[in-house]
């Protein structure tokens, strides 16, 4: 039984994929563009004088996307293309109806999409509405690139090199892009790509694209793109090899427990990138270095369960869908973080791109090495994704994990090895209102028992006013994933949602609509162990705020004892179940402004206790060079005695300056009384050349009652990209 509900709803996946009729994507026969090849040389100044420029095809009129997805954009778009033996070429003219000041954020690299003016691309070169490239540039000349997957997921933190210009006028904002061939995945031979051209205009409060995307959706969304046609095949690049070395310094001084020297060290590596082909991929680390990788953001933790934190490491990035996005977001076969965040990492080497039309490919291998108790390992990862129908695809992998250094047997669950292998499939339809995944894992160590297996499928259906979802997981007794993230094992889950949207004919409100949802856990038994409900109201206005409010309703079986605070007070026992119900309110100002705000609040019953939650984030712009920012959290939780009641706080003032398009400070102060902990992080960064940077990041930690030090390093680091 206990496979029972998690197989039904894999096949219902499986029939519903089945049954959706899958075809060629909606956009790709109205929206077309020829692109032809140019001998002419192209001088990237924002000023479309070559002759080209006078003889490519142009866009037709842009359609707006939101605050509606109907009639032609006021803020009207052009865009050309063309591309020469090294270059694609974009040529884009941006106008401009609305009199007065172009907002933008800041100069800093890799911008907030919602706070600047901006105009983007999104490439399909795959032709599989499922993996693509992103390239934006703001008003104010800064770029922004990332990875599409998943169909429309944007993970920004990938850098690759590519050049760019505007010119502004009065009327109008021009920009010319050229990038690189050999820094985008495509296919020998080609004839064809998807595209689509993206616009945020905020005076006009309206966002377009060229190829109608409906407004439920995300620009990036590559189930919406247009068709681009080649005037010939694209041909073969060569093979071609980059070099990233890098040289560190470093002074760090220990305080706690007792007050130490300080410690003088260097180090020296490097990054390699080969391109095998147009899709494939070869990247080697030696004795990588990660001291210029920003702080993780903290939370108040007030969670029986692991938090998990985003990966930023360059390494990991690229094509990390393949082994990042296995699982769901409690159930990760593969979570990078486990590699290297404790240890140093000796070198790693990843194979990734595409070996066919329909064939993904992804193998990965990290040597570790040992630091204090932890002993040396060897990672390794392997997946294969065959492409299904027109979205959807089939993946297979396989992950190792294997003690080489001096092995202690009370370490990693007493296990010198631990593997997982599994079967996924994605499920997304053409018009991308079909969305869902099944999966099984099965892990594999010295004596693994027959629950050491999980089992997950989820379904949802989306369209512009009515959405529904129905997740459930089996997750084994026995199922140990040491390089994964896995909240929590020995367990059955069913998860439904609805909701739905109303877009009345209003001068200030935009949409507004209601949230059901439900999640049910068992144990292996089928004993009740977790419940929660949640209703929720939300309003979108015309100018960019919202106002949410939610009503939940909570159960829990403790399986375990547990401090409700999270902060060493006396722990309710297992065994002992509560039962309570909260409500919230959160408002959020317009963030086109310079002065924005977030104001949130929260009361109900928390296990035996209560809880008053307060939380607020505000922010200034002084555009374009930079914000200040301060976050705050607070938690009243007043629980009766002998358990602790706990006043916790969380305040995070931010200050970012960006002197030029290529010059960054950035400060970050976290003070958080739960952890006992003040964290300071100062970064400054000088990108000198394409994706080559100087870092200078000083970091400090500090006790929150008398601030007395604990820790403080220095670090420099340097790195260019040789082609």
């Amino acid at each position: 039984m206990k496979y029972f509900f998690s197989i039904t709803v894999m096949l219902f996946l499986l029939g519903v994929s089945s049954a959706s009729g899958q075809s060629r994507a909606v956009n790709r026969d109205k929206y077309i563009m020829n692109i032809y090849q140019t001998n002419e040389k192209i001088d990237l100044d924002g000023i479309l004088d070559e002759d080209v420029w006078k003889t490519a095809e142009r866009t037709e009129k842009f359609q707006r996307v939101t605050p509606t997805d109907t009639g032609f954009a006021i803020a009207q778009t052009v865009v050309m293309v063309t591309y020469d033996e090294t270059n694609f070429y974009v040529g884009a003219v941006c106008y401009d109806p609305t009199p007065g000041k172009r907002p933008v954020a800041s100069l800093k690299r890799d911008f907030s999409f919602m706070s600047n003016d901006n105009f983007g691309i999104f490439l399909d070169p795959y032709n599989d509405q499922t993996n693509g490239f992103i390239f934006y540039l703001s008003a104010a000349g800064v770029q922004y690139e990332g990875l599409i997957s998943n169909g429309s997921s944007v993970n920004g933190s990938w850098d690759t090199k590519w050049r760019s210009s505007i010119m502004s006028y009065d009327d109008k904002w021009v920009v010319e892009f050229a990038i690189p061939f050999r820094s985008l995945k495509y296919f020998e031979g080609d004839t064809q790509w998807g595209i689509n051209f993206g616009r945020l205009d905020l005076k006009t409060n309206e966002k377009s694209a060229w190829a109608a995307v409906p407004r439920q959706f995300t620009h990036s969304n590559l189930a919406f793109t247009g068709t681009l046609n080649w005037d010939k095949p694209l041909g073969k690049s060569g093979l071609s090899f980059s070099l990233i070395p890098y040289v560190t310094g470093k002074v760090t001084k220990n305080n706690d427990p007792v007050e130490e020297e300080a410690k003088w060290g260097g180090n020296a590596g490097f990054d390699a990138k080969v391109q095998l082909s147009t899709s494939l991929n070869l990247d080697v680390t030696v004795n990588p270095d990660y001291s210029q990788v920003e702080e993780d953001r903290q939370v108040i933790n007030l969670d029986r369960f692991e938090i998990s934190f985003p990966e930023r490491r360059q390494f990991f990035l690229e094509n990390s869908d393949l082994f990042a996005g296995l699982g769901n977001s409690s159930a990760r076969p593969f979570f990078s973080r486990r590699v290297g965040l404790s240890v140093p990492v000796y070198g790693g080497i990843r194979l990734s791109g595409s070996l066919g039309d329909k064939l993904r490919v992804g193998l990965m291998d990290i040597q570790t090495g040992e630091k204090d108790d932890i002993p040396a390992a060897n990672f390794a990862v392997a997946a294969l994704q065959r492409q299904v129908f027109s979205r959807s695809n089939i993946t297979g992998f396989f992950i190792n994990k294997d003690i080489t250094g001096n092995y202690v047997d009370t370490l990693y669950n007493g296990y010198r090895y631990n593997r997982v292998a599994g079967i996924e499939y994605n499920l997304a339809s053409a018009d991308n209102r079909w969305n869902g995944k099944a999966f099984y894992h099965q892990s594999f160590y010295p004596g693994a028992a027959a629950d050491a297996a999980a089992i997950a499928g989820n379904l949802k259906y989306e369209t512009q006013y009515f959405s529904a979802s129905l997740a459930s997981s089996w997750i084994g007794s026995d199922y140990i994933a040491e390089v994964g993230y896995i909240r929590r094992i020995g367990y059955f889950q069913v998860s439904p949602s609805l909701g739905y949207t109303f877009y009345p004919s209003s001068s200030r409100v935009l949409s507004h609509g209601l949230g059901l949802s439900l999640s049910m856990i068992t144990d292996p038994g089928f004993t009740l162990t977790d419940r929660s409900t949640g209703l929720s109201y939300s309003i979108g206005f015309q100018d960019r705020s919202s106002l949410a409010f939610s009503l939940n309703e909570d159960f829990v079986l403790l399986d375990r004892d547990y401090d409700p605070t999270n902060s060493g007070g006396l722990r309710l026992s297992a065994g002992e179940s509560f039962d309570w119900i909260s409500g919230d309110v959160t408002f959020r100002s317009d963030a086109r402004k310079l002065f924005s705000y977030t104001l949130g609040a929260g009361y109900g019953g928390y296990y035996n206790g209560t809880r008053l939650n307060m939380n607020s984030t505000v922010s200034y712009r002084f555009q374009p060079y930079g914000s200040v920012s301060v976050s705050g959290n607070y938690n009243n939780i007043s629980l009766p005695e002998p358990y602790k009641s706990a006043a916790l706080v969380l305040i995070s003032p931010r200050l970012d300056i960006t002197f030029t398009d290529k010059i960054f400070l950035t400060t970050l102060v976290q003070y958080n009384n739960q952890t006992e902990n003040l964290n300071m992080n100062i970064r400054f960064q000088w990108r000198f050349a394409p994706v080559s940077d100087l870092f200078i990041v000083y970091t400090s930690n500090s006790y929150t009652d008398d601030f007395t030090n604990k820790n403080r390093g220095l670090a420099l680091k340097i790195s260019y990209w040789f082609n």
